[in-house]
């Protein structure tokens, strides 16, 4: 166990920090979290997880930021921490990647009874939480970071400072002047402007492409031991089919008919992508229908392998997932009376009662109010997108412009 190097590592870290003087809006919950349980930040990669452990070190007394992915295979984590307290006063880990360390939910559970020290800790990898919930349920508080919202992406690239827009507001009532004349900079968010890193120069697409293939071969692996050669290679032909593919041709059969797999493969690896933050499974609202689900990459994912005209109807419906996520708002894609998918969505489970059973439906500047079929609903919105807002009238609860639900 090399002590020096672990101090000498924390140190390199934290004099990153000052260059990234914001914080993101997470910043202030997580830093207000007082005693126990320890705290989980779990989220893509790319969605400044790294940057914000390493922010809260910076502010920490006694603390130190360790890599989970720089100590050696073999490290006991908790015999670490203990001498980290014991030697050396350190009462606060920051812990990034923990999924790196084999057994880290045992070590976990030890530190967490018998030294007075907190953690925080971070995964790219939800299915590394999962499977030990039970070990772990009271012991520690998962919160979820996404990349920003648009809301937050204005602040970082333009300084604009918008109060929250909730989502009862945003297909309800009227919205604001000041949000509708926000929407020039949508497209350049669609295209990757919501991932923090693409802040600093030189970032690009091609950066994306990289974090596919760690969580694919790095990510994956390490918290599902059983990964065969073969399913790693699959596992990348499915990212390239989902992302070549249009959103409605996708689901456990065409998968496994195309990628000769079979559905119980394609459907196992789903839910590790899923779990990995790399697609998005919708299900489908209504009875007696097949319950196979429309698959949505995460954004920008959808533009390594079509471009942005081509995709811009795909990344439309994974913006959507994702505000959704971020208004803690759940929903179900809608199919036709033939079984057909449509980019129509039965939203539930709202903090608002008066959305429930309310239809949104996704569009370019000339979508129109299509009939919706198969299940009963309350109301209808279309969330078109037209930037400049020159083609379409708004129309409050009925039309309104796709980018005002980022305003979370």
């Amino acid at each position: 166990m090399d002590v020096d190097r672990v101090f000498s590592l924390d140190r390199a870290a934290t004099e990153t920090v000052g260059r990234f003087p914001a914080h993101r809006f997470a910043y202030a919950d997580l830093s207000a979290t007082e005693g126990r349980p320890f705290i989980a930040l779990v989220g893509p990669r790319g969605a400044g997880k790294t940057i914000l452990l390493r922010q809260m070190r910076v502010n920490s007394s006694n603390a130190v930021y360790i890599s989970a992915d720089t100590l050696e295979p073999d490290t006991d984590l908790y015999e670490l921490v203990r001498v980290l307290y014991s030697q050396f006063g350190v009462r606060n880990c920051y812990i990034d990647e923990i999924h790196y360390i084999p057994g880290f939910a045992g070590f976990l559970k030890t530190i967490y009874d018998f030294l007075p020290v907190r953690l925080w800790f971070s995964s790219s990898v939800a299915l590394a939480l999962d499977q030990t919930r039970w070990d772990l349920a009271r012991r520690v508080l998962a919160y979820r970071l996404d990349p920003f919202s648009y809301r937050e992406y204005l602040w970082f690239t333009e300084d604009v400072r918008l109060e929250a827009l909730s989502l009862q507001t945003c297909l309800t009532e009227t919205i604001p002047s000041d949000y509708l004349r926000s929407g020039s900079r949508f497209h350049d968010y669609l295209r990757g402007g919501l991932h923090p890193f693409l802040l600093e120069p030189g970032a690009g697409l091609p950066v994306f492409e990289n974090i596919v293939d760690t969580v694919i071969n790095r990510d994956i692996p390490a918290v599902e031991p059983s990964v065969a050669v073969s399913d790693l290679e699959n596992l990348d032909r499915v990212v390239r089919f989902i992302g070549r593919s249009a959103v409605d041709g996708i689901n456990y059969t065409t998968l496994a008919r195309n990628l000769g797999i079979t559905v119980y493969k394609a459907e196992q690896y789903l839910s590790w992508l899923e779990r990995s933050f790399v697609v998005t499974r919708v299900f489908p609202a209504g009875t007696n229908v097949l319950k196979e689900p429309k698959v949505l990459l995460q954004l920008p994912y959808r533009l390594l392998y079509q471009d942005f005209e081509q995709a811009v109807g795909g990344l439309r419906e994974e913006f959507f997932a994702l505000a959704m996520r971020q208004h803690s708002c759940t929903f179900q894609y809608a199919k036709s009376t033939r079984g057909a998918k449509t980019p129509d969505f039965l939203l539930s489970g709202t903090t608002s009662a008066e959305l429930n059973g309310t239809v949104v439906e996704i569009g370019g500047p000339g979508k129109g109010r299509s009939q919706f079929k198969g299940f009963d609903y309350e109301r209808k919105v279309v969330l078109f997108d037209d930037i400049q807002l020159k083609k379409v009238r708004i129309d409050p609860g009925l039309r309104v412009p796709l980018f005002c639900i980022g305003f979370a």
